[in-house]
């Protein structure tokens, strides 16, 4: 394992520690919240402020995008690195009891994402990835599935639920994929729903509006797991936009033809 890559891996099990140590004091807990449907926890901040501490421990220069603190700039000439951080994602999940959640962790390096780490501390498992070096599941190599079409197909997405997001234009995008395949899952955490498409547990995943600690990791799961990766018309934009199409090559060409004609109502 790489050194960085063992270090987000550290990283994300000390947050995973302060998760799984409040999961049974979750009424007792202090949750604000960012704007409607949108929730965070003192849980999160906790879990967020150790992930940094142990990355700081070892890379004290280098950059930090992380979902409740923000941006901090690197020092040193570091900067170049940058990590990209979820600390509880699928907070809603969290605080009912519903055992879908992860820490998420990537690095990225001058623009591209290298390493990636997402790990559920309620089933323990650990979905890592460096760039060049496959992907794993608890040290099992993971391929995507190797569906031909969706015909047949699971796909996992996620909901709009911030004020800010089209329900009638999703829906259109829902119907259009429901008359196709064998379903659709909305798990709650898009980090985990991705890490799933790269462990062939879910055929595809496509969801609008998200940022980037959602994606980093889990769409280098995907792509090390042999997916492709790509905005709602196949761009490399989707850490940019936010829009995210994921699956195995041949459902993933599938995915974007059937999206083609609903690309102008996200422009």
């Amino acid at each position: 394992m790489h050194p960085m890559l063992n270090i987000a891996v550290r990283a994300a099990r000390a947050a995973g520690h302060i998760i799984t140590r409040h999961r049974n004091k979750i009424d007792s807990l202090s949750v604000a919240s960012k704007q409607r449907n949108d929730f965070v926890s003192e849980v999160d901040r906790a879990a967020e402020a150790e992930i940094i501490r142990v990355l700081q421990r070892s890379y004290p220069g280098h950059a930090i995008l992380a979902e409740e603190s923000g941006r901090q700039a690197g020092s040193g000439g570091r900067d170049e690195f940058e990590w990209i951080i979820d600390p509880l994602d699928g907070t809603t999940n969290y605080l009912h009891g519903v055992p879908q959640y992860a820490v998420s962790i990537a690095l990225r390096y001058r623009g591209r994402v290298e390493h990636a780490v997402v790990y559920n501390p309620d089933s323990e498992e650990l979905f890592t990835a460096s760039r060049g070096g496959g992907a794993e599941l608890n040290n099992r190599r993971l391929r995507v599935s190797q569906q031909r079409g969706l015909q047949g197909a699971l796909l996992g997405t996620g909901f709009p639920y911030r004020d800010d997001q089209s329900a009638d234009a999703y829906l259109q995008v829902l119907r259009a994929f429901m008359q196709d395949t064998a379903g659709l899952r909305r798990p709650g955490a898009a980090s985990l729903d991705l890490a799933y498409v790269a462990a062939g547990r879910f055929d595809g995943f496509f969801e609008m509006g998200l940022q980037p600690w959602d994606l980093a990791a889990g769409a280098l799961l995907v792509r090390e797991a042999g997916g492709l990766v790509g905005d709602l018309d196949g761009a490399e934009s989707w850490l940019e936009s936010g829009n995210i199409v994921a699956a195995g090559p041949k459902v993933y060409h599938a995915m974007l033809q059937k999206l083609q004609p609903y690309l102008h109502l996200y422009r």
